[in-house]
């Protein structure tokens, strides 16, 4: 363990590993449980997490769960015994059916978030369920001072949780903190913070940019920046898994491939399964781990967060992960997407239009 005040981190890829990794930490919290996800499951992994939280309940520890509506759909039941000992459960933004469907609905946490008494945190892009257990995910575990800011940012979505929030410049402001920065976005046309700090990552790269994530569907200027890049001799890889849980996302990111070709940037195709992780490398030397998507979506609609930093543990475990990411791997093959089928390329066209959507 690293002396008071530092951090001390590991990384997960693995489910089974994070979720064990998770349920030990829960196990031992004295003073209180925060969790903040996208989804957790009707099945197996949503009931054992359940069920320990309940247990602490018991024992006196506060624990609160923050889940979007629209991720997590559980019958009043699953709960029940949970709320009946002091458990809070929040769920973020009810959906509305006949009112804005197609935007307001679209407004959701995306957010995973685990903070426990002041001194663990996770972050990342896994859901709790059993759905996604083959799936190749990305946890950072987190031990030190810097789970009392994550606490804040709990703290601070579960005041708004009822709140429909979409504002041409609405904003969080970038925490900042010990050479960590946690970057916050909240539904919004021009304060997309997250994408922004990718596009000044990309500006100023020097050797090398690494992008995982499960939906790429990046806007023109972080196109532009990602040619700019390779143009100037910056090895620009791109990991994406070749078939990922949502088929329309595949169908329009393919109308694309070209163009990342033809500017050099180098597309890398997960094979085993669907590559589900969120992070950036910059450099060998700049991180950012998270629960956003590379995507219109991510970046306009959604309730995110992204660590960014330097830290040099943490930069050597997320190399390490790329690293054994590109060994089930293959390149992007640009003759073969030449002869792809034509109804292919006619429903990539016709899904343009709605491409913020995904």
């Amino acid at each position: 363990m690293k002396p008071r005040g530092q951090h001390a981190s590991m990384l997960f890829d693995d489910p089974a590993m994070f979720q064990q990794a998770m349920l030990n930490d829960i196990a031992g919290a004295r003073s209180y449980i925060f969790l903040e996800f996208y989804r957790i499951g009707d099945d197996s992994v949503g009931e054992r997490f359940r069920d320990l939280l309940v247990r602490k309940c018991k024992e006196g520890v506060k624990v609160k769960l923050l889940l979007d509506s629209w991720g997590t759909s559980l019958p009043e039941s699953f709960f029940e015994q949970f709320r009946q000992f002091g458990g809070e459960v929040r769920y973020f933004k009810k959906i509305k059916f006949f009112i804005d469907f197609f935007t307001k609905n679209h407004r959701r946490n995306h957010r995973k978030l685990l903070i426990i008494d002041d001194q663990i945190c996770y972050i990342g892009s896994a859901n709790l369920t059993a759905y996604s257990m083959k799936w190749r995910e990305l946890m950072l575990r987190v031990e030190g001072p810097l789970a009392q800011v994550f606490r804040k940012t709990f703290n601070d979505s579960a005041k708004i949780y009822k709140k429909y929030i979409f504002n041409k410049f609405a904003y969080k402001r970038t925490i900042f903190y010990r050479g960590f920065e946690i970057v916050q976005d909240l539904p919004s046309i021009y304060r997309q913070q997250i994408k922004k700090r990718y596009e000044k990552l990309l500006q100023k790269a020097r050797k090398s940019v690494y992008i995982e994530t499960p939906y790429f569907l990046p806007g023109y200027k972080l196109r532009r920046y990602m040619m700019q890049a390779a143009r100037r001799g910056v090895e620009v890889n791109v990991i994406i898994p070749l078939h990922s849980d949502v088929r329309s996302v595949d169908l329009l990111r393919s109308k694309y491939m070209g163009f990342y070709y033809n500017s050099k940037i180098r597309i890398r195709f997960y094979t085993p399964g669907n590559l589900h992780a969120k992070c950036v490398l910059v450099d060998d030397e700049t991180f950012a781990i998270g629960s956003a998507n590379f995507d219109y979506r991510s970046f306009r609609y959604q309730h995110e967060i992204m660590l960014f930093g330097k830290d040099r543990e943490i930069v050597s475990l997320l190399k390490g992960h790329i690293e054994k990411t590109l060994t089930d791997c293959i390149d992007f093959d640009y003759e073969a997407w030449l002869r792809r089928p034509v109804l292919e390329k006619v429903f990539g066209w016709m899904l343009i239009p709605f491409r913020h959507l995904f």
